[in-house]
């Protein structure tokens, strides 16, 4: 090839835009890739090679506008935000990219000619294994509107080989397995084998001559970069995420072991480094796994700022100025996974930059900004002050320095006269838990000149359990490790045991103090995070407080799942401008009543629930009716989401329907398909007992013959995006129903709206806005308030709580072994009781049962009125369009980040 490489580009770009919009010049591309970029062998072109040829032929377009994307970036030296995420949950890519390309008709074409359809394609995608819940499906959202905007953003992960896991059910209930996501390859991806970073472990920390400190030794790794194009819709812009894998080099392998026979001790070093992206969130049980998580943290942040300032290095040529660096880069902690951003920034700017410890600090935290995902204080993430003082020495003597600035800033703000006032705030307030005050401070406070045993004891409890919650949390969550609440430490006293209390690093405070920005995800969470959960904190700096409630993109969640009921909206508001200006939704409401609008609207409903019926036929193999309502709850499996709330008051109903006629029941009850989906955590033992009971509920309900269709219960597997894509298009009635005052925002609630579906729900997260937008008459509202959970459980460790009588029958009922042979005591039991570990109904089942039933009958009453149902439907539509994506970064944008979006030429 002659000629410059840009005027190679130049025609290639040429090329794709004359000729790649017609459907023969894409048949051709697709065939092309077939044969020449072949990861199958030629003699057959059956789906999984059409597929893989297909999304080949579409990443050349996008490779077009992600390098224009690149180059202007780098041209134009912008400020650019970058989001660290150790979940991005993207699913299938195919037909979300095509359709930002506006190319959806011509390769539907195009693959026809080649004896395919775009849809059988599509679905041999596997879902990207790379997350597990909201946490991870906000952050792939937030990338979509970033590229759609125009936003010079990128997004940091890992590339997990394995993912979380594949559920199977069986009879048992939840068995996990390996994802295998990428053993067939991954067609989007490209590997930057010429950008990888050095990532260290261990060692020790040495002070040179010239007074530096030095971290040497240890354990050495390599993260290489793989990027995924993520387009933008009807632009040009296409943003990068950025996955880290790990690997040691060649030489780790030791030949003269392996030759003596010694092979698993001679891949040890290869092992260990390749282990770290194997699995998201390995169990944390063990010290080892522990220790991965923490690998894995450090990772992500590492691997990200060095690669970020290796990008502001070249932007800046040979006039670097570091005091710039806030008005480049912004570096957004999704959750507190990417906390060690802010130590290891501060060493990258001091240990290896050179600048001062007052320059360095002033920079982090004018770069760095969080987002909270928990409502209270319990579940927010602590470390091992030992552990990673092991795995990490120089980023524990940064912590350890920026904790001691933490502590002068209190006393200065406090004063030294009340003792009592300022051991309370150092106590809440401190980034390191149970670590004496550093010597400067040591007369601060006086000690107690004797501490009894059961205080040590219950402090131990208290601090000394690693609490990382945030792997499985997308909208707060106030639970342990394996999703249980904390003990109540009702030990006699005969029986402690005085042990000195963990130290403990506790990781939200640490990103409150090293960043400039704090935001909650929904109106009632940031507010319950400034009045309770970092309320001193709020005092001292009330301007790092926001709320951004979270959104999602309305191109994925609507535009491309439920194209049906997209070209309905599109026809009756006169255009697709909603698809990028969803304020256009808010037209619907003037259409409510239209009886030919009605018509269509439940029509697009029905077409999405047979499709769904055929896929719960497909993957349970129960025949459920279309006509039924369908009633959904999918999300992650733990107690605070309330399954078993949900699933106690089907077993009610069931037994209901049982002591009546035919006649009786049919009057009474409409018809419903209860459909529930999610994952328990491997290690999480009452999210898996719940996930049982579900499915034996669903064993015997869906086989007696006397109540027929009027009643199904499902549970769909390995539930994930994919899933979801055809799940919340069919949806009527959807259940938000956690524990008031634990899910901080929620996303799926979002999407359900979206298309169409009525929330029944508690007063939780962003419930409370989505309440507020669509009309109380609109939404099934029951439950306890946030505000009164915790006199509720003060009330209940007095014995002062009755349960209603409905709610023990329906437990005595469960327990007469109606559902099969399995016992289910300790399932139940966690409901009784007055205080204990894993019981006295820490989650208010019991309470709300009563209220939630109730709530129940009149979602019966309203479904029977279809004219009534229907325009219910057509107000959550209209009401949902404060809750896209593209209204969040904005925010973001403008609020944390202070960048502009740029317009590629």
């Amino acid at each position: 090839m002659t000629g410059c490489w840009k005027c190679s580009t130049a025609k290639v770009k040429l090329f794709w835009v004359v000729f790649m919009q017609d459907a023969s010049s894409i048949a051709s591309s697709i065939k092309c890739h077939a044969e020449f970029t072949p990861l199958f062998s030629p003699e057959k072109f059956e789906l999984p090679k059409a597929f893989v040829a297909t999304a080949q032929s579409v990443r050349d377009a996008l490779i077009i506008n992600w390098n224009a994307t690149y180059e202007c970036y780098d041209r134009l030296n912008l400020k650019q935000a970058y989001y660290l995420s150790m979940e991005f949950l993207q699913g299938r890519a195919l037909l979300n990219a095509i359709g930002n390309l506006e190319l959806t008709g011509a390769y539907a074409e195009a693959l026809t000619k080649l004896g395919h359809d775009l849809e059988s394609v599509a679905r041999h995608e596997p879902d990207a294994a790379l997350g597990n819940g909201g946490l991870g499906r906000l952050a792939s959202c937030f990338l979509d509107s970033m590229a759609t905007l125009n936003y010079p953003a990128w997004g940091y992960g890992l590339r997990y080989k394995y993912g979380l896991f594949k559920q199977r059910i069986t009879k048992d209930g939840q068995e996990e397995v390996a994802e295998d996501w990428l053993e067939m390859g991954n067609p989007w991806e490209i590997v930057r084998n010429d950008i990888s970073y050095p990532v260290k472990f261990y060692g020790k920390v040495v002070s040179g001559s010239d007074g530096k400190k030095h971290w040497i030794g240890g354990e050495d790794i390599m993260a290489v970069a793989y990027d995924l194009p993520i387009p933008g819709y009807k632009t040009k812009s296409t943003i990068n995420l950025r996955l880290w894998s790990t690997k040691a080099p060649a030489e780790d392998l030791d030949l003269s072991a392996f030759n003596a026979g010694g092979h698993t001790k001679a891949y040890e070093a290869l092992a260990n480094a390749e282990k770290i992206c194997y699995i998201l969130y390995p169990g944390d049980n063990s010290l080892e796994g522990k220790t991965l998580r923490l690998k894995q943290q450090y990772t992500l942040c590492s691997a990200s700022l060095q690669d970020i300032i290796a990008r502001f290095e070249r932007r800046s040529g040979s006039n670097i100025k570091w005091e710039d660096f806030p008005e480049k880069v912004a570096v957004q902690m999704n959750d507190t996974h990417p906390t060690l951003c802010i130590p290891e920034l501060m060493r990258i700017l001091i240990d290896l930059k050179g600048l001062s410890w007052k320059e360095a600090w002033n920079i982090t935290q004018r770069t760095t900004a969080y987002t909270n995902h928990t409502v209270l204080p319990e579940a927010l993430e602590k470390w091992s002050l030992d552990l990673m003082q092991k795995l990490l020495p120089r980023h524990v003597e940064i912590i350890e320095m920026i904790d001691e600035e933490l502590i002068n800033t209190i006393v200065s703000e406090h004063g030294r006269e009340d003792s009592d006032l300022l051991e309370k705030k150092l106590k809440e307030m401190r980034i390191l838990e149970n670590v004496d005050l550093p010597s400067t401070f040591s007369n601060l406070i006086a000690k107690p000149k004797e501490s009894s045993a059961a205080a040590i004891s219950e402090n131990s409890g208290e601090a000394g359990k690693l609490i990382n919650e945030k792997d499985e949390v997308d909208s707060g969550d106030e639970t342990e490790s394996k999703g249980e609440p904390k003990s109540t430490g009702a030990r006699k006293k005969e029986e402690v045991v005085a042990e000195p209390p963990s130290k403990m690093v506790r990781m939200a405070n640490l990103c409150v103090v090293g960043g400039h920005a704090v935001n909650g995800v929904a109106e009632i969470h940031s507010e319950i995070v400034k009045d309770e959960v970092f309320n001193s904190f709020y005092k001292l700096w009330p301007n790092k407080f926001q709320n951004k409630t979270n959104g999602v993109t309305p191109r994925r969640w609507i535009r491309f799942c439920n194209p049906e009921l997209s070209k309905i909206i599109t026809e009756w508001t006169g255009s697709e401008e909603w698809v990028l200006n969803t304020e256009k939704l808010a037209e619907l409401r003037k259409f409510a009543d239209n009886e030919d609008f009605q018509t269509q609207w439940r029509a697009a409903k029905k077409s999405n629930k047979m499709k769904v019926a055929s896929l719960l036929k497909e993957k349970t193999g129960y025949s459920v009716s279309p006509d039924a309502m369908f009633d959904i709850q999918v999300k992650r499996i733990h107690e605070y989401k309330r399954q078993l709330l949900n699933i106690l008051g089907i077993v009610y109903r069931y037994k209901k329907m049982k002591e009546m006629s035919a006649v009786e029941r049919k009057a009474k009850y409409v018809p419903r398909v209860c459909i529930f989906g999610g994952k328990a955590f491997a290690t999480y033992v009452q999210a898996k007992r719940i996930v049982k009971f579900i499915t034996d509920v669903g064993a015997t309900v869906n086989h007696d013959p006397e109540i027929g269709d009027l009643l199904k219960v499902v549970f769909v597997p390995d539930y994930n995006v994919s899933v979801a894509e055809l799940l919340i298009p069919a949806s009527e009635l959807s259940q938000h129903i956690s524990t008031a005052g634990m899910e901080a925002s929620g996303t799926s609630n979002m999407k359900f709206a979206m298309n169409g579906c009525i929330l029944i729900g508690t007063l939780d997260g962003a419930n409370v806005e989505i309440r507020q937008e669509v009309g109380e008459d609109n939404f099934f509202l029951f439950g306890a308030e946030a505000h009164e959970i915790a006199g509720l459980r003060t009330e209940r460790a007095m014995g002062k709580f009755v349960p209603d009588p409905r709610f023990e029958e329906v437990k005595d009922f469960v327990r007469t072994g109606v559902f099969g042979s399995c016992n289910y005591d300790e399932l139940l039991g966690s409901l009784e009781g007055n205080e204990g570990f894993g019981r006295a109904d820490y989650f208010l089942v019991g309470k709300d049962f009563p209220s939630y039933v109730e709530c129940q009958e009149k979602v019966d009453k309203a479904y029977q009125e279809q004219r009534r149902w229907t325009n219910m439907s057509i107000m959550n539509t209209a009401g949902s369009y404060k809750f896209s994506s593209d209204r969040t970064i904005h925010e973001y944008a403008k609020d944390i980040w202070n960048i502009e979006p740029i317009l590629l030429p």
